[in-house]
Formats: structure tokens, C-alpha cells, sequence
């Protein structure tokens, strides 16, 4: 008995160590005013373009409602478990990326960090593009220049040339002009964005399941055929999605975790961020779903198989054109579109400035950096659609690994002591259980799987010379080239920074 009064004397302290220390990081540094606003924020940043133009697509790809039973079970299966392990590292840690691997698992680990950092940050050189193009259609919906008289044209015109580069530059300056404002900004805009954004996808549902035959498509989409569950790639399709559309692995919801107040839960708000984000994207898959099944029932194939750009810039206009009142619903999709894609903009725009800032960089200077460094680094893809796609493919399939450093990190510092000292705290919604550990070894199973299929996706039919060809827009030779050079350079710098000779 005295044994355990002494072990649960060094406990309570021990907790109240913890929790001083995250009471005197919080004062020293902005956060969130309240649960609500974070979640705004959190929300804002895992609802993005994925959720809109790519689900829609990949429901249709995959056999519609038998898509959706995986895709739920890996919600909770990855998204939410990977949600958790970044809000309690933020939290925790009180540092980006970079910094919270290292004071979790050890200072020769931070190149992990880096690399979750550094890919999210290339994604964003590019994803400002495609925030760009959200843009450039919004304006042609109002001005009637789309839809165009010949499919594609307008697309065609715009793709690659000086305009994408001027709707590129504006959205890099207008998201780090709000990064540039704080935390509070952020917070301030998501709790205007993303309720507006709800606002809109309601309305554009409203009018999609009203349209003539629209119970085709909400059957297509909600009917399970049992038989293809047994079918592996609508498994691993499913679990991509999760991956790439809940934002889980990419090192967002980690960086605004820091900003968290003290007393915030982990377990309940990384499940409601992931409800949150799929429901989201339930209602993106019935806008667009109805909508094609409705207009062009024999066309759905080709629709759908035009890739998230056909699908998007090619396909929508002329579908709304077709519906009474198109030209007002269609502008109403792409402003939805656009500030789903805005916000997702600026949560990788804060990720790399909080990098920098952990480097002891001001806040200010740090944001001037970030947005320099986004117009040039994402000129190239804004020209040339092959540089574009390379980068999607190459730092897409980087996320996978992501997710997979995340897990290394927990089970290195022990799942069962991760739990009990960073996620199961007094000011906890909900306590978790010893199944965590089992849970965190299944993640890293996951991670090691897509990694894998991925990979696998990137050998072409042509043998193994194109396949390694590292000068291809889609080989596993430019993803294995790309990543080496990355992986070299951060072990090679955290080993230097090890013995003191680099910051």
C-alpha cells in the first residue's frame, strides 16, 4: 500500500509538471479563442479540393456504395487514429514538425519531422495552382465564358499559360497575407469560410437530388453490391482516400495543435474533425453524382474517368449548363470550390512559416520567405501540366510515408506511454484504452501497405527501363530520384546539426 501511495504521489506530479508546462508555452504564444474556432480552423484545412472534385470521382470509379463500407472503416481505422497522434504532438510538443519528432523521440530523428514538413510543403507549391484555377472559373462563371461552346476549350486556353501564373501568384499572396495576420486571423476567416461553405454545398445538394431522375445517382451511390468487397484495390482506394482528403499525415493538424489551449481534448476532436471531413465529402459525392446520372446517365463513364481536371474544369460547366438556372449554380460550385481550396492553402502555407519560426525566424519574415519561395517554386507546375502532375504524383505518394514516420514516432516512444502520458489527461472527453497500442501497430501495417501499392502503381507496362526512367512525368524511377535526394540531404543535415554544426 505504501508502494502505491509513493507511485501515485510521482504520478500526480508528474501531471502537474505536464500540465504547468503546457499552461506557461500556451501564454507565451497565440491560440485559438475557443474549441469552436479550432475546429473551424481544423475543419477548413482538411476539407479541400480532395473532398469536392476527387471522392466524387473515385466513389464512381469503385462501384459507388460498395466504395463507401472501406471507406468508413478506414476513417476510423486511419484518419482518426493518425488525426489523434498529430493534435497530441502539437499539443504536446508545442513545435512544427521538424522540432515536436525530435523532442519526442530523440534529436537524430528530426529529419522525419522534416520530411513531413518538406512534403507538405512541396504539395503546396503546386496547390496553389489548383487554388488558381478555382479562381479563374469562379470569374468565368460570372462572366459567361464558361460553359464554352466546344468542351474544353476554355480549359484548354487557360491550362499551362500566363493567366494560370497571375491566378497562381494572388492566391499565394492573399494565403500568406493571412498567415501573415496570426492564428486569430486564421480562425477569424475559417469561422466565415467554412460555414458558408456548408451553406453552399447544401444549397448545390438541394438543387442536385430535386433533379429529374436524381434517385439513379443517390442509389448508384448508396447501394452496396456485398460480393465486391472482395475486390482488394476498392480496400486500398479507400484507404487513399482517407489518406489524402482528411489531411491525417500531413503535418496541418500538428502545426495547429500548437495553437491549441491546454485544456483541449485529443480524442474527441481529431473523431470529430474526421466525421466532420467525410461528411463533407458525402455531400460533394451526391451534388456531383446526382448531377451527372441525372444530364448525361450515358456519359457517366467518360465523365468520370476525365481524371479531377477533366472532371472539374471540362465536365462541370457543361453539366450545370443543362440544368435550369445553371449559370447561378455553377458559380455556387466553383466559389464552394474555391474556399475549400483556399483554406487547405493556407494551412500548408502556415506549416512551412511555423518551420521557420522554430528556427528562431520572426513570424513576419518567415511568411515573406514561404510566400516567395510559393511563386517561384510553383511557376513551373503553373506552366507546364506534365511538371504539375510529376509533382502531384511524386510528393502525393510522399504522404504515405508521412503517415508512416508518424506511427515509427509512437510506437518508438512506446503507444502504451504515449497514451497514458500525453493523451489521456485530466481535461480528456474521452480516456483510451489499453487497444490503443494494438490500434498504432495495425496504423503502421496500413501505412507500409499503401506505401507498397503505391509504389507499385508507378511501374509501367513498358518494363523495367521505363519504369526506373527517373525523367518521367509517372515512374517509380522520378519518385525513388526525388525522394533519395530529399531523405540524403535532411539525414545528412540533422547528423550535422547533431554535433553542432548547423541550426
Amino acid at each position: 500500500m505504501e508502494v502505491q501511495r509513493g507511485l501515485q504521489r510521482v504520478s500526480c506530479r508528474h501531471n502537474e509538471q505536464r500540465d504547468n508546462r503546457y499552461v506557461n508555452v500556451s501564454r507565451s504564444q497565440e491560440t485559438f479563442s475557443s474549441r469552436w474556432g479550432m475546429m473551424l480552423a481544423m475543419l477548413s484545412m482538411a476539407v479541400g479540393t480532395g473532398n469536392i472534385w476527387r471522392f466524387p470521382r473515385i466513389v464512381a470509379t469503385n462501384d459507388g456504395g460498395t466504395f463507401l463500407i472501406p471507406w468508413l472503416m478506414f476513417l476510423v481505422l486511419w484518419s482518426i487514429p493518425l488525426l489523434m497522434i498529430e493534435f497530441t504532438m502539437g499539443k504536446s510538443m508545442r513545435a512544427g514538425p521538424m522540432d515536436a519528432f525530435g523532442k519526442l523521440i530523440g534529436s537524430r530523428f528530426r529529419w522525419m519531422g522534416l520530411w513531413v514538413a518538406f512534403t507538405a510543403t512541396a504539395i503546396m507549391f503546386y496547390y496553389s495552382v489548383v487554388t488558381g484555377w478555382c479562381l479563374r472559373f469562379l470569374i468565368a462563371s460570372f462572366s459567361g465564358e464558361i460553359p464554352d461552346a466546344v468542351p474544353g476549350s476554355f480549359w484548354g486556353g487557360f491550362e499551362g499559360s500566363w493567366q494560370a501564373v497571375l491566378t497562381h501568384v494572388a492566391m499565394v499572396v492573399a494565403s500568406a497575407g493571412l498567415v501573415y495576420r496570426g492564428v486569430r486571423g486564421i480562425e477569424r476567416v475559417a469561422r466565415v469560410l467554412l460555414p458558408a461553405l456548408i451553406v453552399l454545398l447544401i444549397v448545390l445538394v438541394i438543387r442536385a437530388v430535386t433533379l429529374p431522375n436524381a434517385h439513379i445517382g443517390l442509389n448508384f451511390m448508396f447501394t452496396v453490391n456485398w460480393a465486391d468487397l472482395a475486390n482488394a484495390e476498392i480496400w486500398l482506394q479507400a484507404l487513399t482516400q482517407n489518406a489524402w482528403d482528411t489531411g491525417a499525415g500531413w503535418g496541418l493538424v500538428l502545426v495547429y495543435a500548437i495553437y491549441a489551449r491546454s485544456r483541449e481534448d485529443t480524442t474527441l476532436n481529431a473523431a470529430l474533425l474526421g466525421f466532420g471531413n467525410n461528411s463533407i465529402s458525402l455531400m460533394a459525392g451526391i451534388v456531383v453524382l446526382t448531377t451527372i446520372f441525372s444530364i448525361q446517365p450515358d456519359a457517366a463513364g467518360d465523365i468520370v474517368g476525365a481524371g479531377n481536371n477533366g472532371l472539374t474544369f471540362i465536365w462541370v460547366p457543361q453539366l450545370f449548363a443543362q440544368i435550369p438556372a445553371g449559370q447561378y449554380f455553377m458559380a455556387v460550385f466553383f466559389l464552394a470550390l474555391l474556399f475549400a481550396a483556399f483554406t487547405s492553402l493556407v494551412s500548408l502555407v502556415e506549416l512551412a512559416t511555423r518551420v521557420l519560426v522554430d528556427r528562431r525566424i520572426s513570424r513576419k519574415r518567415a511568411v515573406l520567405l514561404v510566400g516567395a519561395g510559393g511563386i517561384i517554386f510553383g511557376l513551373p507546375s503553373a506552366l507546364s501540366p506534365d511538371f504539375f502532375n510529376n509533382q502531384d504524383a511524386v510528393w502525393g505518394i510522399g504522404l504515405m510515408l508521412s503517415g508512416l514516420f508518424f506511427t515509427f514516432a509512437v510506437l518508438k516512444y512506446g503507444a502504451r506511454r504515449f497514451r497514458l502520458e500525453f493523451m489521456n489527461t485530466e481535461h480528456s472527453d474521452f480516456i483510451l484504452g489499453g487497444w490503443w497500442r494494438y490500434l498504432v501497430g495495425f496504423l503502421f501495417f496500413e501505412a507500409i501497405v499503401l506505401l507498397v501499392w503505391w509504389l507499385s502503381q508507378t511501374l509501367s507496362s513498358e518494363g523495367w527501363l521505363a519504369s526506373i526512367n527517373p525523367f518521367s512525368a509517372w515512374s517509380l524511377g522520378t519518385v525513388l530520384l526525388q525522394w533519395g535526394v530529399v531523405l540524403m540531404l535532411f539525414i545528412w543535415w540533422n547528423r550535422r546539426a547533431d554535433r553542432g554544426k548547423m541550426i
